[in-house]
């Protein structure tokens, strides 16, 4: 036995994709547990119910799409997923891409999308590629979440209105230009049952926020509804009767034209059913000190996706909401949201023909509600606080989700994020050098003044860099030589605080060693890490271009000792 410690052990494959189910079984399972599950499954069931059918109508597709979704979906997220509280089923995220798709392609263009979408998912899991997801800027996420609200909020005036319209635009100009266009047929009817709704839900939140105040006060207005005869739209008038069970699996027609046609769409979805899922489960995450696996969370979307399209549902995500209750009803494990399913299935079985007698506009003030919540008003306020360039990339997103597109919102969002991101790295490598990393244009120069750095008496100058150093700053580096003329006999490169030099960076520091030896300039290398050397030699650095030194004060030394036996030779 020697002292060296042996590193850990690398996770095998099978272990970071077996499901969160696999590892509470093994801890022990008990009937103490299963009845904790039992419950906290039942009352994300009750919150469940309106929301999956009132996303699905919003969507533009039959609320049993939503509740077949929250039956396959949500129980195959549960059982295969990386995170023990994670609750699937349809989100209110997906409401503008599915609206779009089905307007655009159909309803089994959308299915074939959704497949698709699964397909890519699998892919990104598989591939460990989940992580990457989290680097998509915090200020770019909120902003899309508040962007899809308010498209959301204005899907619902129709039916809260009572609005009489053929053909209902899943673009927010033409949308509203089409709810404008029918405000002859308003009905206060339907008004009256959205508010009425609308106050139950938030008098039943206020009193209790634990009670399943959506369900309650959707049933009790339905029933009001229905005794008063109130001339409202239902979901039985537009939709017809709910079916008693999910439908049997089918394959909806393919064809390589309808699969480039919707490739984008299903990009997009599983981008954003990547990002909603994983900020779902990192929700529980903190709300429990537990820890997911990115990874086998994306495999299970991608398994619940492809399952959900097969039964004709709708593309299925973790849910912020339903995982925050299943958590709050002291779930134990995933059995609570394979639970949630099963009673989803049993409503399904038992009350859906009831289902017909819910008026629209009740379960529109239910997604009212939603998309309120949806906007994280603190987090708006604390970015406006905090950066303007954060809040103009706040303002480009919204305004890109709104009135453009929700996958072009998120690529221009990421790359203004990204952007911005490479304009602060340079800034600190900037701030190390005391100069500019973008000047003026300036006419050329050779050998003019340059105050920004100072020589010994052997004129040995010192330039220390500082943070990772890529393409944004890299330029710099090899134009420095330009800026201070002849003047120097040695030049110390300090490096000791680069962490990272990409491939760009090294070229520019190689071309710099190479303008400096054929000035005559002697140069030397302080403190370079191992990854920054590493990848300076296998960018075509050439070892006696430079001196290497410990530290910069070593350099400096080394180059003293060097330019005194050239200063010695000239003489």
């Amino acid at each position: 036995m020697t002292g060296a410690t042996r590193a850990p052990a690398r996770p095998q494959f099978k272990d970071l994709f077996a499901p969160k189910l696999l590892t509470v079984l093994r801890e022990g399972y008990t009937l103490h547990h299963l009845q904790q599950d039992a419950l906290a499954g039942l009352t994300v069931a009750v919150v469940a119910i309106p929301l999956s059918m009132a996303i699905a109508i919003a969507s533009g597709a039959s609320p049993a799409a939503g509740l077949t979704t929250a039956i396959i979906g949500g129980f195959l997220i549960s059982a295969l997923g990386g995170s023990r509280f994670q609750i699937g089923g349809p989100a209110g995220a997906f409401i503008v891409l599915v609206a779009k798709t089905i307007e655009t392609y159909g309803y089994d263009g959308f299915l074939v999308a959704t497949i698709m979408a699964g397909l890519l998912l699998l892919g990104l899991g598989y591939m460990r590629l989940g992580s990457l997801i989290r680097y998509i800027p915090h200020s770019v996420l909120v902003a899309f979440t508040a962007g899809i609200a308010v498209i959301i909020m204005a899907s619902q005036m129709r039916d809260v209105f009572g609005l009489s319209i053929a053909r209902e635009p899943a673009a927010f100009v033409p949308k509203v230009e089409a709810l404008w266009a029918a405000r002859a047929s308003f009905n206060p009817a339907a008004l009256g049952v959205a508010v009425t709704t609308l106050c139950a839900i938030l008098a039943l939140q206020f009193w209790n926020p634990r009670f399943p105040g959506l369900l309650v006060a959707v049933a009790a207005v339905s029933v009001a509804a229905f005794a008063l005869h109130l001339p409202v739209e239902t979901i039985g008038a537009r939709f017809g009767a709910l079916p008693s069970a999910p439908p049997m699996p089918h394959l909806p027609a393919l064809s390589f034209q309808k699969i480039m046609d919707v490739a984008p769409a299903a990009f997009a979805m599983a981008l954003l059913g990547g990002i909603e899922s994983l900020l779902s489960a990192a929700v529980a995450d903190g709300m429990t000190g537990r820890r997911h696996r990115s990874n086998c969370e994306l495999v299970a979307q991608g398994y619940a996706n492809i399952a959900s399209a097969l039964f004709g549902g709708l593309c299925a995500t973790g849910t912020i909401a339903r995982t925050a209750t299943n958590v709050r009803a002291h779930a134990h494990g995933p059995v609570s949201g394979m639970l949630h399913a099963v009673f989803v299935l049993l409503f399904m079985l038992v009350a859906g023909p009831l289902v017909a007698y819910v008026p629209l506009a009740a379960l529109a003030a239910v997604l009212v509600i939603v998309s309120w919540n949806m906007i994280e008003k603190d987090e708006i306020r604390a970015i406006f606080r905090r950066d303007l360039a954060e809040a103009g990339i706040f303002l480009a997103t919204v305004g890109l989700t709104v009135f453009r597109d929700v996958a072009e919102a998120i690529a221009v969002g990421v790359t203004l994020g990204s952007l911005l991101f490479m304009h602060r790295m340079a800034g600190v490598v900037e701030d190390a050098m005391h100069t500019r990393l973008v000047d003026d244009d300036v006419p050329d120069v050779i050998g003019g003044p340059d105050t920004a750095h100072e020589f010994d008496a052997r004129g040995i100058a010192v330039l220390s860099l500082r943070g990772p150093l890529f393409f944004g700053a890299a330029g710099q580096v090899s134009s420095v030589l330009d800026r201070i003329g002849e003047k120097p006999r040695g030049f110390v490169l300090d490096l000791s605080r680069v962490p990272f030099v990409d491939e760009t960076a090294a070229h520019a520091l190689i071309a710099f060693f190479g303008k400096a030896q054929k000035r005559g300039v002697r140069v030397a290398v302080a403190g370079v890490q191992r990854p920054v050397l590493r990848t300076l030699l296998q960018n075509g650095l050439d070892r006696r271009m430079v001196t290497m030194a410990p530290d910069a004060e070593a350099a400096r030394k080394r180059l003293s000792i060097t330019v005194d036996k050239a200063l010695a030779q000239d003489a």
